[in-house]
């Protein structure tokens, strides 16, 4: 019970890391609210994993600032404070690189980097008028600081987010918040698994030899790291991010794949 009577917040929260997240803060004892842009996922996700006593949905888009601030204001009107923020709403569209146009670009950046950002602003804005401090953290990717130009837009945008990350931990050290981020490698949720990332036997046994642990990731994998670095055993960590990714960044070459 680790976060008995923290309020904490989790965007893109309806289904994949976002859901995991949530369920592993209530888990440790703490009130939720839930942003998705998805209504009718996010109404199903909130009824399924706790009770109006500790979870409330709100429908939100993190492109929109009126909506991301609304979400904070809905936290603090429901349960009274917000003491975590992760950031965890994106897209990542498969494109050549030659193929994204203007409009494609927009919305990834959107979506991903300024929604990350505005959601960092209205989190630490509330947590310095509470004076208690907070965490805030927003989920980066491995794809950050690697070059993968099938998903480019989102690479480009999570590499952003990095410095979000380091900046905003720079910015509101003084209040007794810390920011951090979390770069998953390759995880099996539904955005991964529903064939537009994974479409191909021989796409799975590629990331497999690139990824030394030899499996992919699970989304309660994920929200564990989360759950560490919004809690006090991580009260010395603020402005890095942490790569929960099977050893993959620090490998140089491929490794064989077992059948």
């Amino acid at each position: 019970m680790r976060q008995a009577g923290k309020v904490a917040i989790v965007t893109g929260a309806a289904r994949g890391i976002g859901r995991a997240c949530a369920e592993r803060f209530l888990a440790e004892g703490a009130k939720v609210v839930l942003g998705d842009i998805d209504a009718q996922e996010l109404e199903k996700c909130a009824a399924e994993i706790g009770s109006p006593a500790s979870v409330a949905a709100v429908v939100t888009d993190v492109s929109r600032k009126e909506q991301v601030d609304a979400l904070v204001a809905a936290a603090v009107t429901r349960f009274g404070r917000v003491d975590i923020m992760v950031n965890n709403a994106g897209i990542a569209p498969v494109q050549d690189f030659l193929d994204i146009s203007e409009a494609d670009y927009d919305r990834v950046l959107a979506v991903n980097l300024k929604g990350a950002f505005m959601g960092t602003q209205a989190a630490a804005r509330q947590m310095i008028a509470q004076g208690q401090g907070g965490v805030i953290i927003n989920m980066s990717s491995i794809n950050s600081g690697l070059a993968n130009p099938r998903v480019a837009t989102y690479a480009i945008s999570k590499g952003g987010m990095n410095q979000v990350t380091g900046t905003a931990a720079v910015a509101f050290a003084p209040y007794g918040i810390r920011v951090v981020g979390v770069g998953p490698g390759t995880i099996a949720t539904e955005m991964v698994m529903d064939g537009t990332f994974i479409d191909s036997e021989e796409m799975r046994r590629a990331i497999l030899s690139r990824t030394p642990l030899g499996r992919l990731g699970t989304a309660a994998e994920i929200a564990s790291v989360v759950a560490f670095l919004a809690s006090d055993d991580a009260s010395y960590i603020t402005g890095e991010t942490i790569y929960p990714d099977g050893g993959r960044r620090v490998l140089n070459y491929t490794v064989p794949v077992k059948e």
